[in-house]
């Protein structure tokens, strides 16, 4: 019986640890150059398998976005309903604005096709319409989409660091790293910053201590220390 609760409790660790992997993973395949250079009209339809591929990945984050807090639930609604239930509320919310920016990612292809027929002199409106839609999927991905997730990983990080079901630095890097996530979203949201340098610093701890994590959870599951938590 205890292999069998030790099994149980293990199990949501693994898959947590799985997805966050797989977020990351697919969060770094689903960047496509092309769309962010000056000249994305032109050379997005030469380098369309780069745009399908990245929008392909883009989809596929999904399942880590959505699936972490859904498969966290059942454990940590048990220690405290409303963040439990925030945090998967937030998850799907990015997941649809996930979707959202895949689908003006493949807009902005169509744009680009068009461009190519009616050339740069009789593109004006063509060029309008896709600086609007590259601007639109700017704030999807980088503040609506980056917001909603953070805020999920906020919530379910809280839990955590009461429960101490996995140490509590791991806790805190995490809180601090949402922090300085969400700050990034709102000062790009009101152009404070460029999608720079700066930003990317901003949103590094956050990456490197949802690797760790992963890491943590896949090796080592939640703390045997908390273990009738986990289990009960």
């Amino acid at each position: 019986m205890l292999r069998k609760s030790n099994h149980s409790a293990r199990r949501p660790a693994v898959i947590t640890g799985v997805l966050l992997l797989a977020g990351l993973v697919t969060g770094l395949l689903s960047v496509v150059p092309v769309i962010d250079r000056a000249d994305y009209l032109v050379n997005a339809p030469t380098n369309e398998n780069q745009v399908l591929t990245g929008a392909f990945f883009q989809l596929f984050m999904v399942v880590g976005y959505v699936g972490i807090p859904i498969g966290l639930y059942p454990i940590l609604s048990k220690h405290n309903k409303g963040l439990a239930l925030g945090s998967v509320a937030f998850g799907i919310i990015a997941g649809v604005f996930i979707i959202m920016g895949v689908i003006i990612l493949l807009l902005l292809l169509t744009v680009s096709h068009e461009f190519a027929k009616v050339g740069t002199l009789n593109g004006t409106y063509v060029q309008t319409l896709g600086g609007l839609l590259r601007e639109g999927r700017d704030l999807v991905n980088h503040v609506a989409t980056t917001l909603a997730f953070v805020l999920a990983m906020f919530l379910f990080t809280c839990i955590f660091y009461q429960t101490k079901i996995i140490p509590r630095w791991l806790s805190v890097s995490g809180l601090i790293g949402s922090a300085l996530s969400i700050s990034a979203s709102l000062l790009f949201m009101i152009r404070f910053i460029g999608l720079d340098t700066t930003y990317m610093m901003l949103n590094m701890p956050i990456a490197f201590q949802q690797l760790v994590l992963a890491i943590w959870l896949i090796t080592k599951g939640f703390n045997r220390a908390q273990q009738d938590f986990v289990s009960n």
